[in-house]
């Protein structure tokens, strides 16, 4: 793992893993729309709302993969079959 510590930037990435997640998601998504919007006769202003839409869209990729990041780990039986209610019936 030494030679992660080598590569430029990577320390920041390992502090910011979700903004670097949504660099380099951003960097691909736009290259890849660029690419193919090329074409499409758009004027320079559309295709800059294309392209600053296709970051936002990856920045809310990234936002909604790390929703599994900060989900709490599910119960194990024991503990959910506390959490129903009891049977008034069986109380008595």
């Amino acid at each position: 793992m030494d030679f992660l510590k080598r590569i430029p930037g990577a320390a920041w990435a390992a502090k910011h893993p979700r903004l670097a997640a949504w660099i380099v998601l951003s960097v691909g998504m736009v290259a890849i729309v660029g690419f193919e919007a090329r074409d499409a006769g758009l004027l320079a202003t559309q295709f800059i709302a294309l392209l600053a839409a296709t970051v936002l869209v990856a920045g809310l990729c990234v936002y909604i993969v790390a929703w599994e990041d900060s989900a709490e780990p599910a119960k194990s039986g024991a503990e959910s079959s506390t959490d129903t209610p009891s049977d008034p019936a069986k109380e008595s």
